[in-house]
């Protein structure tokens, strides 16, 4: 009967003694793992006295570790590879404070400009147009906003000039009356 446990903290890895200790060289060269596990924190904290976030850092030289991972065939034969891994972390977090530089930027050319509402004239203009017919409106609106002329309306509405200039026609008139209505017959002079 075989009974298995799952490892404690601090214990070596099953199958490994204390009297028969862990290889730390390989037949490439230095062993990952143990890289890992002696300088992570030294490097965590260079990193963070150098950027200034504990988190940060730690994802930095995490970063680095994983590309050290993927390279290690090629690392590993390097007179120093934890040089190489503080050199790519440290590249890494000067990388991201360059991104974060160029957004930051951006943002503030990115201002948000208020302008102020609409006035009661606006609104009241507002309010007749949504009273007229619809192609009334969009007539009134083709011809004094978007700066059409009567053929350029005509044509993208499919109908005859004249029929585009009886809707301006009707349509300013309505406004009109509209209009006084709100301003309770004043006339302006």
């Amino acid at each position: 009967m075989t009974v298995t446990r799952k490892p404690r903290r601090g214990e070596p890895p099953p199958g490994v003694t204390a009297d028969r200790p862990e290889p730390r060289e390989q037949a490439g060269g230095i062993d990952f793992d143990a890289l890992y596990h002696a300088h992570f924190r030294s490097l965590t904290l260079q990193l963070a006295a150098y950027c200034g976030d504990l988190p940060q850092a730690q994802d930095l030289v995490q970063e680095a570790f994983c590309l050290a991972f993927a390279r290690w065939s090629r690392v590993s034969r390097y007179d120093d590879p934890v040089a190489w891994v503080r050199r790519v972390a440290w590249n890494l977090a000067t990388s991201r404070w360059r991104r974060l530089r160029t957004a930051q930027s951006w943002l503030r050319r990115q201002r948000e400009e208020h302008a102020p509402g609409p006035g009661p004239e606006r609104v009241a203009l507002t309010a007749a147009l949504a009273q007229l017919p619809a192609n009334h409106r969009r007539a009134v609106v083709l011809h004094y906003l978007a700066d059409l002329s009567v053929g350029q309306i005509a044509e993208q509405e499919g109908v005859p000039e004249g029929t585009v200039k009886s809707w301006l026609h009707r349509g300013r008139t309505a406004l009109a009356v509209q209009l006084a209505g709100e301003n309770g017959g004043k006339k302006d002079a």
